[in-house]
């Protein structure tokens, strides 16, 4: 006997499955609001040298600044830069790229802001970048905290792929719950940006635990789910995510403080906790392991819930142990096994290309939400409404066209969709709207069908 005919005595697709669904919606929605965080929490506000005797409102325009900022070539006024004496005409030009002031004769010299900056606090009452002043020759640092905080999720992917097949899913997301919990309240009270930097690097690595984890086990595409009803169970969990990118955009706009926001999208995870006590392991993982008395009782719950009540006996243990020496791994699988023979090895080569493909395309357009004629909170949330068109299509191309052809034109029209719009020029507003609104579209649908693609390709043991 197969796993799978064990699913289809105790019901492959039912309330179970969707109950199970349903209590991995909190993990899923909280991976966007934390990957898309910096988005508001790494926001720079327009921001000018901190001058004894400036005027309250923040505005360019002003003379009083004009006398004392010096310009940009496109007429802006400096915002790290001033005038060490102010000057009595207020139109005086900023000089060019690569020029110091001696270079140019009568030209005002200026030095760096002495005494830090003021921020327009009109958007965002609070940033990192307003908090440790990370602008000008600092803005780097502001940059690299998204930098630091993937770096953990990389680390953090291959360390929980590695434990939750040695220890179970169930433990391996408890883990990764309460570290998530941890960290991010002690990332909302840091001190100091070195503080910030490493407790967000680590959340990286305890967020990576719930892609790593959730995929498999919640949306139970290979795990709980027989082939048939895998594509619409997957769709159906990959909606919490754009309903977790929705809601960013509404905490975003009702908390403007960078600590009050990071805990708001951390404190669920305490219920998340909660919530644990009725999620199943996977029953062909324990089966693997040789645990047959765990997954015969999480089979006959499988079963009750599902309309299919059975007995003790009705499952036999002789059937499990037969299913379990056909499933058992013999030798414990190594991430070197994905390349081992040619086959795995073709594979899995061409999956890193089309991830990175779909990654690079998927957040570049979401972190970067500026120049768009939209305040970040609206770009925000209609990046977020149109990935659900772009599911609903995925499910449809899906069971037409296959999962090969569909990922493939996702990525062909997220690339069309960005390349266009390189052409278009400031001046045609809309139309570079619509080309990046599109380009995500296209880039949510490949990023939904990796997913389903993916996770098809490969045995249990080495998913």
């Amino acid at each position: 006997m197969r796993f799978e005919e064990l699913l289809d005595q105790v019901g492959s697709f039912g309330p179970f499955q969707l109950w199970n669904v349903a209590l991995l919606a909190l993990p899923r929605m909280l991976l966007p609001m934390h990957f898309l965080l910096p988005v508001f929490l790494a926001a720079v506000p327009a921001h000018r040298c901190a001058l004894p005797g400036a005027p309250a409102n923040f505005s360019h325009q002003d003379a009083w600044l004009e006398a004392h900022l010096p310009q940009e070539p496109d007429g802006t006024l400096s915002s790290c830069l001033y005038f060490t004496h102010s000057q009595a005409l207020p139109n005086t030009t900023f000089w060019g790229a690569g020029q110091s002031p001696g270079q140019l004769e009568g030209e005002p010299s200026t030095a760096p802001c002495p005494q830090g900056w003021d921020y327009d606090r009109s958007e965002f009452s609070s940033t990192i970048a307003t908090e440790w002043d990370l602008v000008c020759e600092q803005k780097g640092l502001n940059k690299a905290t998204s930098t630091f905080f993937f770096a953990g999720v990389l680390v953090g992917a291959v360390a929980f792929g590695y434990l939750s097949d040695r220890f179970g899913r169930r433990r391996l997301l408890l883990a990764a719950y309460v570290s998530c919990l941890v960290l991010g309240l002690a990332s909302a009270a840091s001190v100091s940006y070195v503080m910030f930097v490493i407790t967000r690097t680590l959340t990286g690595a305890a967020l990576a635990g719930f892609t790593i984890i959730v995929m498999p086990l919640g949306e139970a595409e290979m795990e709980w789910l027989d082939v048939g009803h895998r594509t619409v169970a997957g769709v159906l969990s990959g909606t919490f995510w754009t309903v977790g990118v929705m809601l960013l955009s509404l905490v975003g706009y009702l908390i403007r403080d960078w600590r009050w926001l990071l805990l708001a999208v951390t404190l669920p995870c305490a219920p998340g906790i909660l919530s644990l006590w009725w999620v199943p392991e996977s029953a062909r993982w324990l089966l693997t392991q040789g645990r047959v008395e765990e997954a015969h009782r999480y089979l006959l719950r499988c079963a009750r819930l599902n309309g299919r009540p059975m007995g003790e006996d009705s499952l036999s243990r002789e059937a499990l142990n037969k299913v379990a020496t056909r499933e058992r791994v013999v030798q414990r699988p190594s991430y070197l096994d994905l390349l081992r023979t040619p086959r795995l090895r073709h594979i899995s080569l061409c999956c890193m290309v089309m991830w990175f493909g779909v990654n690079f395309s998927y957040y570049g357009l979401s972190l970067d939400v500026s120049g768009l004629g939209l305040n970040v909170y609206q770009t925000q949330l209609l990046f977020g409404a149109v990935e659900v068109p772009s599911k609903l299509l995925v499910y449809l191309f899906v069971h037409h066209a296959g999962r090969r052809l569909t990922q493939a034109g996702a990525l062909l029209g997220t690339a069309l969709a960005l390349g266009i719009s390189l052409l278009v020029t400031s001046e045609m507003g809309a139309w570079s709207t619509a080309l990046a609104v599109t380009g995500k579209g296209f880039s949510e649908a490949a990023f939904t069908t990796a997913y389903l693609f993916t996770s098809e390709l490969y045995p249990t043991v080495l998913r």
